[in-house]
């Protein structure tokens, strides 16, 4: 057997996201038009806000492109502190806020600081692809709950409830977090208010740390928002948000992890968050104060985020519809993010497997969308709805004929 030479954890980092990538950059090379439906990127569609781009220009010109304090510059931190405060009435101080590179970062830190190798976060089917990824490369070995699909997506509590009681005390120890992601990607799930009470009622039963990634929080239509913070009172939690998708600012790599509370616990965790950030120096500096002034100018950021999540619900609502009219896939209409999750019916299809409808679609039809089980939800596949309308019929059009296709001519 030949000899490796990168670590047995890397293996965790291959995906068929990047597989998919790789045949779409290959067929792009050879002038092939490919409809993009893969990235959650608003920025692409819509122009970061002038009044964020104008903060960003001003932190250059003005000399802050040095380190800056490990936690986060102090404007960020008190205008995250501050929106928490007037958007869903928590206490928390700017002390209870740490600044990091993007949710990528900020969930490698709470992998970092919450677990051992060995021990176990529980995670919910269809999930946000790289959490999975993340907690595999820090050697946490997930334990999967589900979002209930004849439920809506809703969390499938009983079945979550059921696990738990099988794991023995000992078990239970080893689990160091529950993490859920509200509003919901894949599926633009959004919580109901009871739902994430019985989550928390969970956790405190069973001494669980909850984290939510609320990054999607103002870009929800037709159902109201739930944060974790409004309910999960007395129960050890951390929010992650940040500045891609509300601010519109995916390329800022600026995020940010809020651990609330005075109990032995949160500090611990909020110490060690504190103390990871140290080891890295800082986030991008220049954009932290971009991102400062992003959240604190209410009236600019009031009049961009209304503009673009009519857009966004206009665009979902659209893309919902068409797709629901074909006959091989079952939509539940998203109330959050941008996101459509369909289900496929591969037997119709004469197909194996999500990956296989993925690869197959691109090949055929060149559209790039994303496979369902590179989210944990084999069956359905992810497409992101932040393209204009003509560019989202095209796309559905030719997803569309593409399953006409194949139900006619399969074996």
């Amino acid at each position: 057997m030949p000899k490796s030479y990168v670590s047995s954890r890397s293996r965790f980092a291959s995906s068929p996201i990047a597989l998919v990538h790789k045949a779409a950059e290959e067929l792009i090379r050879k002038n092939v038009n490919i409809v993009k439906f893969d990235s959650g990127d608003p920025a692409v569609y819509f122009r970061t806000p002038k009044y964020i781009i104008d903060a960003y220009v001003a932190a250059l010109r003005s000399g802050k492109t040095y380190y800056s304090r490990a936690e986060g510059v102090r404007e960020l931190v008190d205008a995250v502190a501050a929106r928490y405060r007037r958007m869903y009435g928590l206490q928390a101080s700017s002390g209870d806020v740490v600044v990091t590179e993007g949710l990528s970062e900020a969930f490698t830190f709470i992998n970092n600081a919450l677990a051992d190798p060995g021990d176990r976060g529980i995670l919910f089917r269809p999930y946000y692809a790289p959490y999975s990824v993340y907690a595999n490369l820090n050697s946490v070995d997930p334990l999967y709950g589900d979002y209930s699909e004849s439920e809506g997506w809703s969390i499938d509590l009983e079945s979550l409830r059921r696990s738990l009681k099988r794991l023995s005390p000992s078990q239970k120890r080893r689990i160091k977090y529950m993490l859920l992601t509200n509003p919901n990607n894949p599926t633009g799930t959004v919580l109901d208010r009871k739902v994430l009470r019985e989550v928390v009622d969970i956790a405190s039963q069973n001494d669980i740390f909850l984290i939510s990634d609320e990054i999607y929080d103002e870009l929800v239509f037709g159902k109201r928002f739930t944060s974790i913070a409004e309910v999960a009172k007395g129960v050890p939690y951390s929010i992650m948000n940040g500045a891609s998708k509300d601010f519109d600012a995916t390329g800022f790599r600026v995020g940010f992890i809020i651990t609330p509370g005075n109990d032995r616990r949160s500090e611990q965790v909020r110490s060690a968050f504190s103390d990871y950030a140290v080891e890295r120096l800082c986030a991008n500096t220049p954009a932290q104060y971009a991102v400062a002034e992003g959240i604190s100018n209410l009236k600019e950021h009031s009049r961009s985020i209304e503009k673009m999540r009519s857009a966004i619900e206009s665009r979902v609502k659209f893309a919902s519809k068409m797709l629901s009219e074909n006959r091989y896939l079952n939509v539940i209409e998203p109330h959050g993010a941008f996101y459509v999750f369909p289900r496929i019916d591969l037997k119709a299809l004469h197909m194996k497997s999500d990956d296989e409808f993925v690869f197959s679609a691109l090949k055929e039809k060149h559209v790039q969308i994303r496979s369902g089980t590179a989210f944990g939800s084999p069956s359905h596949f992810r497409m992101v709805a932040l393209a204009p309308k003509d560019i989202l019929e095209d796309g559905i059009n030719r997803i569309n004929d593409f399953c006409r296709k194949h139900a006619r001519t399969g074996p």
